[in-house]
């Protein structure tokens, strides 16, 4: 019960400050891109250094999927885990709601915004992006975990990775990787964000599979 309590708070502080800070700041311009960027991968440090060493800091139904395959995590545990994270976007999007007063921006993804080149972005490069932002994510997760050795930094690698694929996936999808996180602020929020969010709940979910299919099969000695 301890791992689903830190399970439930971690994500709740990541949808919280995280989706805050892309809520009140805004990604409209390249200060706001990094702003958000950072929040996200300052609050996962926070977390593995917090709740880590009882739970693993997963917070993340693709990062719970992959380490279900990589047999790190039961499917006892693997449900209790996202259950837990579930309901910890929820609480924190609700709160982030009640905090701004308004439920009308939560910080949640979408893929009707239009490239710097003037593209669309379509349902395919969204569900792409988020696939392929998501499998180098987790498989990081899943190299920096293997080794002992790795303790001390693992929190910090991780949330610089987070960083990395937020820069890039914040003006075409707003960066998911993670389902719940994704699904809290869409429900609230309503809307497209509603309508598209299906895309960031199957996306992570397929890039965290092949992450764990690709360590196991290629990296794992």
């Amino acid at each position: 019960m301890k791992k689903y309590v830190c399970e439930f708070f971690g994500t709740f502080g990541l949808t919280f400050f995280a989706c805050g800070v892309a809520a009140t700041v805004g990604c409209n311009d390249a200060a706001g891109v990094a702003a958000t960027a950072l929040a996200f991968g300052l609050v996962i440090v926070a977390m593995a250094y917090s709740i880590g060493n009882v739970s693993g800091c997963h917070i993340n139904p693709a990062v719970s999927i992959a380490m279900l395959l990589s047999k790190k995590l039961s499917f006892k545990d693997f449900v209790g885990y996202v259950v837990a994270q579930v309901a910890g976007a929820f609480a924190g999007s609700a709160l982030l709601g009640v905090v701004l007063g308004s439920f009308d921006v939560l910080g949640a993804n979408g893929y009707s915004s239009l490239l710097p080149n003037g593209n669309e972005v379509t349902v395919w490069i969204a569900l792409l992006t988020e696939v392929i932002l998501t499998f180098f994510f987790v498989l990081t997760i899943l190299g920096v975990t293997s080794k002992k050795e790795n303790a001390n930094i693992a929190g910090l690698v991780i949330g610089l990775t987070l960083v990395m694929v937020h820069l890039l996936g914040i003006g075409i999808t707003g960066t998911s990787v993670n389902p719940a996180r994704s699904l809290a602020p869409a429900v609230l929020q309503g809307g497209d964000a509603l309508k598209q969010v299906w895309v960031f709940i199957v996306a992570p979910l397929v890039g965290g599979t092949l992450a764990a299919l690709f360590n196991k099969y290629v990296l794992d000695k």
